[in-house]
């Protein structure tokens, strides 16, 4: 059974929302990368998001933009992630790691090889926003050869067709996006309006089916979870470590323990 697999089977039994964190690898410092990891755990994060610095990252809003452009100055990319995760994975072998990017990197890097060094480093998914579901068989097939999940993004604007190919082929979770547009804390966001959505996914997905986008603190994480299996914060969370590099793994801890309580509660 993947990393993945396990955690939500035992969230499941023990009847918990999975809390999944997003952070950019390399910001707010290329050192605080696998730290920040460690005390997002430490803090109740049951599955950490991983973002790959890209140079046009289209999906995402101003905070994780800066982030990925300020990563970038730092010289992240792919192989820092990779580091990071590896690091990581000295003091973590069980928590899961899912890569979040874009194609282009990995196009670049060689998808078989990506998925050797991505698996060999500890990575368990990888859920790439421009890869559109009806061209990510091959990518699919090849990342399942080395046991590694690709996560699948659905929207609110998500013809049914695509959601029924989306719940079919999932592996690892499906990433529901709360609403149209791109990341980020917003005030847009409507648990009720998204509810019914999740419910539905729900019951018709291989895999559990979580929550992001919009969730900033620990009461939209609460609302949001109500009919998700979990739920993901990033802008937020990135926010809070933007040039925080001393206390870094501190700011983490400090951020997620509320929602962690939240969810728990």
């Amino acid at each position: 059974m993947s990393r993945l697999d396990a955690k939500f089977s035992d969230l499941r039994a023990a009847g918990r929302k999975a809390l999944i964190p997003f952070i950019t690898a390399g910001d707010p410092s290329l050192e605080s990368t696998a730290p920040v990891m460690h005390a997002l755990v430490e803090a109740g994060a049951d599955v950490i998001e991983l973002g790959v610095p890209f140079s046009d990252p289209m999906a995402d809003g101003p905070t994780i933009q800066r982030s990925s452009e300020r990563a970038l100055a730092r010289g992240a990319g792919l192989r820092h992630a990779l580091q990071a995760v590896a690091m990581f994975r000295q003091g973590d072998d069980s928590t899961p790691v899912v890569l979040m990017g874009y194609l282009n990197p990995v196009e670049i890097h060689g998808a078989g090889r990506f998925a050797r060094e991505a698996v060999a480093a500890g990575v368990d998914g990888v859920l790439l926003v421009d890869l559109p579901p009806e061209e990510a068989d091959d990518t699919r097939a090849l990342f399942s050869q080395h046991g590694l999940a690709l996560v699948a993004l659905a929207s609110p604007t998500t013809s049914p067709e695509r959601l029924a190919m989306l719940c079919d082929t999932a592996q690892g979770y499906l990433y529901y996006v709360s609403f149209a547009g791109v990341t980020g804390a917003s005030d847009r966001l409507d648990a009720k309006a998204a509810g019914e959505r999740l419910r539905q996914l729900r019951t018709t997905a291989r895999v559990p089916v979580v929550a992001g986008f919009g969730i900033k603190d620990a009461a939209s994480a609460a609302a949001m979870a109500v009919d998700a299996d979990g739920v993901v914060v990033g802008s937020a969370l990135v926010a809070a470590l933007a040039g925080r590099d001393a206390g870094a793994a501190d700011a983490a801890k400090a951020f997620l323990a509320p929602l962690r309580a939240a969810l728990d509660a």
